[in-house]
């Protein structure tokens, strides 16, 4: 069975929180998993930010399990049709 190694996500923009902070936005392009043949990446999309993506990508440990809460850019979300 594969394992979720790391998530791998992209700054997309810039927004500016309630205590007027500049944040940034990211995108969760996909997933790098353990597999019995050895570390593999699985992309689920390609960012397209304005001025271009300049093709670098962080690799974040998985946040933990928020069924409850669906997160912005998940692709595994329920449709109600």
């Amino acid at each position: 069975m594969a394992k979720l190694m790391y998530d791998i996500k992209v700054v997309i923009g810039k927004y500016t929180n309630k205590d007027g902070e500049e944040k940034n936005r990211y995108l969760k392009m996909g997933a790098v998993i353990q597999t019995k043949n050895g570390l593999m990446m699985k992309w689920d999309c390609i960012p397209v930010v304005e001025g271009g993506w300049n093709g670098y990508a962080y690799l974040n440990p998985p946040e933990e399990d928020r069924s409850d809460k669906p997160r912005r850019g998940q692709n595994d979300m329920d449709v109600p049709f």
